[in-house]
């Protein structure tokens, strides 16, 4: 097995599939975009900081709507997933700007979609 992270970028959101993606450089990457306070980056570095958190939250969206599908319909923990999965096609709807507040937006989905992750059942085979 490859312990390369994968990095995504996907604009019009075709990437549904489940990928080996390297959760500790984006948890990373979230936790030091949080952090900024007065960051001094060029537009061009927040864009791509930018398009590197949606690339990876709409690999993670996919697997929380795939996770959140095996559960039953009375779970609550499904209702829930159903809440961040509109939120999370609500901002990744939006269109990527060059600044930091929308590196952070990024990096705030990026966190609230591990958060769902980590409360869903895990049903993979191995």
């Amino acid at each position: 097995m490859n312990d390369t992270p994968t990095v995504l970028h996907a604009p019009h959101g075709l990437v549904d599939t489940e990928l080996p993606l390297g959760r500790a450089p984006y948890e990373a990457l979230v936790t030091a975009v949080l952090a900024w306070q007065d960051p001094d980056l060029t537009p061009g570095d927040y864009e791509q900081i930018a398009l590197q958190l949606a690339g990876h939250a709409r690999a993670l969206a996919a697997d929380v709507q795939r996770h959140a599908a095996a559960l039953p319909k009375d779970d609550g923990r499904g209702a829930l997933a159903d809440v961040i999965l509109r939120e999370a096609a609500g901002r990744l709807s939006q269109p990527t700007q060059s600044t930091a507040r929308c590196a952070q937006d990024r990096a705030r989905l990026v966190r609230a979609l591990y958060e769902r992750l980590a409360a869903a059942p895990v049903n993979r085979a191995v």
